[in-house]
């Protein structure tokens, strides 16, 4: 980088730029009054941003090294009467610099979030599921491709708050048909020492039970309190219609809204995890869900869901984990439980990371409304799952399962999915 360049650089960044500053005397021999950076150059020295090379020569020819890129960021840095353009200036160049601005003991660690007011991030998603269902006389086999363009922005309001939000648009591949692009969430986010809440549409997964009966979304509030031992708090209102490839008509899903509560307790010192969680929905739609009544005139319209989870991670490739659940006011399908064997696991920031599970799975329909499992195109089935992932590249997730399994109930009709993924995030 020239050092003519670099003048031109800081002094965008220099409260009151060359059209606005006085210039001061000519300090350097070699920067003539008629040149055409003289006025920067010698605010910049005014300013003590630039000292040149103590021989009345500033050599703005020369090339300059990232450590001396980083000196004058450093002393832009102490300037506190700029303003918020020229501070976010400075921000993006200490980012840029902060490995040698760190060294030379200048901390920037709060930097980075501050480079860029909104930032964004996304992914672009393939998925395929081939189901088959069958009893001794007929055999049902569907498959679905789906392609998932998610853009993820994060803007910062001030040192707390941030504001979230997530567009989804899908495309059946199999039939060409695009779905609309959706606000799928929106919330702020305050951020304090063992404190979070957020405000608005977000994420509702059950931590607790890792994902035996929620990952999907509500709208309300959420506030996470703790450090090993956290408590979350959540109250709003939940859509438990078929907004997911999880949820069917075909099993009796609700197709309304829910006014919702929940607490959940999570405990995770060093290598293992506990959790407890407490969830209540209510929606008159509970009547005309199968298994809630035995009466020919179903009055219930509550769901009360309890679940508990543990795992324990071995020596940092093996680890176990069990989870249980049950809806109380539900009369059949109330119960759901899971247990987990995996071995390492794909990060998609590692290529070459991989990993691989087993699982046995049990999943009731009127508990399990949203389970996290990918091979969970119905609920309300039972039996064993066996999946792998990998990371072929940077950013890039592969994914593929198998879940060979029996409807739960009267008919236990075998139903098998095999599921494929990939990712690839920016």
């Amino acid at each position: 980088m020239k050092k003519t360049l670099v003048s031109a650089l800081t002094t965008a960044l220099v409260v009151g730029a060359a059209s606005t500053t006085f210039a001061a005397a000519n300090p350097f021999s070699d920067v003539p009054a008629d040149h055409w950076a003289y006025d920067a150059v010698s605010q910049l020295a005014a300013d003590g941003v630039i000292e040149g090379y103590g021989d009345t020569t500033f050599q703005g020819d020369k090339n300059i090294t990232r450590y001396e890129m980083a000196q004058m960021v450093a002393k832009a840095m102490a300037k506190t009467d700029v303003s918020a353009a020229d501070k976010a200036m400075i921000d993006k160049l200490a980012a840029e610099f902060a490995d040698e601005l760190n060294n030379l003991g200048v901390r920037v660690s709060n930097l980075e979030k501050h480079a860029d007011m909104v930032k964004w991030n996304g992914e672009l998603r393939y998925r395929y599921w081939n189901q088959q269902v069958k009893d001794d006389n007929t055999s049902d086999k569907t498959g679905t491709d789906k392609l998932l363009f998610r853009l993820k922005p994060t803007a910062e309001v001030n040192d707390h708050w941030d504001v979230h939000a997530q567009l989804d648009a899908t495309t059946d591949v199999s039939t060409d048909e695009s779905g609309n692009v959706s606000l799928a969430r929106a919330w702020a986010q305050g951020n304090y020492k063992n404190f979070t809440v957020k405000l608005g549409k977000q994420d509702l997964f059950s931590t607790a039970d890792q994902g035996l009966t929620f990952d999907d979304s509500f709208s309300g509030a959420q506030v996470i309190v703790g450090n090993q031992l956290k408590a979350t708090l959540e109250a709003g209102r939940v859509d438990l219609g078929d907004d997911r490839a999880v949820a069917s008509d075909e099993f009796n899903k609700v197709v309304d809204k829910a006014s919702y509560q929940g607490i959940e307790l999570n405990y995770a010192p060093a290598k293992l995890t506990l959790g407890a969680g407490y969830r209540h929905f209510s929606s008159a739609d509970f009547k005309n869900v199968t298994g809630y009544d035995t009466d020919t005139t179903p009055t219930a319209d509550d769901a009360d869901i309890w679940s508990l989870g543990a795992g324990y991670n071995f020596d940092g490739n093996w680890a176990l984990a069990g989870s249980f659940a049950k809806n109380a006011a539900a009369d059949k399908f109330r119960t759901s439980h899971n247990v987990q064997l995996s071995y390492k696991g794909a990060d998609k920031a590692n290529k070459g990371t991989w990993g691989a599970y087993a699982a046995y799975r049990y999943l009731g329909q009127n508990v399990s409304f949203f389970p996290t499992y990918d091979t969970a195109r119905s609920t309300n089935v039972k039996g064993w799952e066996v999946g792998a992932d990998y990371a072929p590249f940077t950013n890039v997730y592969t994914a593929i399962s198998y879940f060979n399994g029996k409807n739960i109930g009267d008919k236990a009709n075998d139903d098998n999915v095999l599921f494929g993924r990939v990712s690839f995030f920016f």
